[in-house]
């Protein structure tokens, strides 16, 4: 005979364990969604409509003072006007050590905002007859595969080379040791991924664009693209907290520089470079708000590049069918403003300038920031 009450009183047992089991689910969710909302939430930026500048700037500034005693922001600010700081000012420290403060001179991880300095490098080539903007690649880098891709189809995205290096790079740890711009490019042709698409078909970003163009500047000038970029640009330019860094580099470190972290309540961990980091183009500089008053200026008018040059930079990709771009050499391009973010390791960075209204906000953070993207979109 079944003796059906020990079955039932089990059964019984399973379901109250699972009702717990849900109710301590919808309890820990709602316990974190309210965490989440409270505590993870970037405070409003409250500016009336008819402040006065120097009102905003005040509001700006003490939101920021906020964003920072909230573990929100850490990092640097710029808002400049017609080469004029507004507000230039550092928040937090620049490594996990918490042992130095960040000021207007510290030198951080670019990431992608690198690939406007990387395009400036390629025209200074094509500014002194080195290089023409439609010449093929193939020109410049033996064997390269992707026979009508050309460099202008690099610099805005269009030239359909896959962006396969790290995978390339992964596949190969081994035999690569630290991943350069050249092994990089000699991975890419070995192994010769099928192209995404024909050139200027479509846009598609794609860092192995800007490894490709840092190749082709190491090829051209018969120098590093360190070296190249140091003494070509950045050293004319008087921007003295700027460099192309890597773990090629024969500096281990170099002055005012910032080391990336993430900080998890409020126990900080430095986040470190890894094989891969020794390419250059699509990253790997490093730079600081004070020289960003430069840059900004530098696109405007120079004296190392004409102003066709420069009008070239922000020109619209003509693409076939109906397809539509709005990247130029380094800078997405949106109206009356080009921009650009940034983010490798620990690394979140912003620019965007007004050129009507000769405005420009950079923003460089170091912390591995979660909140980064609201904060620009709260600042816009």
């Amino acid at each position: 005979m079944i003796k059906y009450k020990p079955i039932l009183k089990k059964l019984n047992c399973v379901k109250i364990a699972r009702y717990i089991l849900i109710g301590l689910a919808l309890i820990s969710t709602f316990f974190f969604t309210w965490f989440f909302l409270f505590f993870y939430k970037v405070p409003d930026l409250d500016i009336p409509e008819n402040a006065s500048e120097q009102e905003k700037i005040v509001l700006i500034d003490s939101w920021f003072e906020e964003l920072n005693a909230q573990n929100k922001f850490n990092g640097a600010v710029l808002i400049a006007k017609k080469g004029k700081p507004l507000l230039i000012k550092g928040h937090g420290f620049t490594n996990y050590h918490k042992n130095e403060k960040i000021t207007k001179k510290s030198s951080f991880r670019l990431a992608s905002l690198s690939k406007q300095f990387t395009a400036a490098g390629i025209m200074l080539l094509k500014e002194r007859g080195l290089i023409e903007y439609d010449h093929l690649v193939s020109k410049y880098i033996d064997n390269f595969p992707y026979q009508e891709v050309t460099i202008r189809s690099l610099l805005n995205h269009t030239s359909g080379v896959p962006d396969r290096y790290l995978d390339l790079a992964e596949d190969y740890k081994k035999a690569v040791d630290i991943l350069s711009n050249k092994k990089a490019v000699n991975l890419l042709i070995m192994n010769h991924p099928k192209a995404e698409f024909v050139p200027f078909e479509k846009y598609e970003y794609s860092n192995t664009n800007y490894i490709l163009l840092a190749r082709i500047v190491e090829v051209v000038s018969e120098r590093t693209f360190e070296d190249y970029m140091k003494i070509e640009l950045f050293n004319p330019l008087g921007m003295q907290n700027t460099r192309v860094w890597n773990l090629l580099s024969k500096e281990k470190t170099f002055k005012n520089k910032t080391g990336g972290f993430h900080t998890f309540f409020g126990y900080a961990t430095e986040m470190r470079p890894t094989f891969v980091d020794g390419v250059a183009g699509d990253g790997a500089v490093f730079s600081s708000v004070n020289d960003f008053l430069i840059w900004d200026q530098f696109w405007y008018e120079n004296e190392l590049l004409t102003q066709d040059n420069l009008k070239e930079a922000f020109e619209i990709p003509s693409l076939k069918s109906d397809n539509v771009s709005t990247y130029g050499f380094g800078w997405g391009i949106h109206d009356n403003t080009t921009r650009h973010y940034g983010m490798w390791l620990a690394a979140n960075t912003f620019i965007i300038r007004n050129t009507d209204k000769k405005t420009c906000i950079v923003l460089l953070d170091n912390s591995f920031n979660i909140f980064f993207r609201k904060i620009v979109e709260r600042l816009q």
